[in-house]
């Protein structure tokens, strides 16, 4: 694979992982119950405070996939 070749392929990883995160993010929201690895972390046994942190930390690897995956994608020329 070329340079171009790979940074389309790995921009493309990013685009699905990010679909991925926001997709566990809507469901949090909608559910009020976010996975954890092998478990699913409920709001009202967790408290408000920890489950809006972990939707909070979802949604800044989100952004941060977005970045990346555009950068790669449409060859921005960001340095993260």
């Amino acid at each position: 694979m070329t340079g171009r070749a790979e940074e389309l392929f790995v921009g493309a990883v990013c685009v699905v992982l990010a679909l991925l995160l926001l997709r566990r993010i809507a469901l949090a929201l909608r559910s009020g119950e976010i996975p954890l690895y092998r478990t699913r972390l409920n709001r009202a046994e967790a408290g408000d405070a920890r489950f809006w942190t972990l939707v909070a930390i979802n949604a800044g690897l989100f952004v941060l996939l977005f970045v990346i995956a555009a950068d790669l994608l449409l060859g921005l020329g960001f340095r993260l």
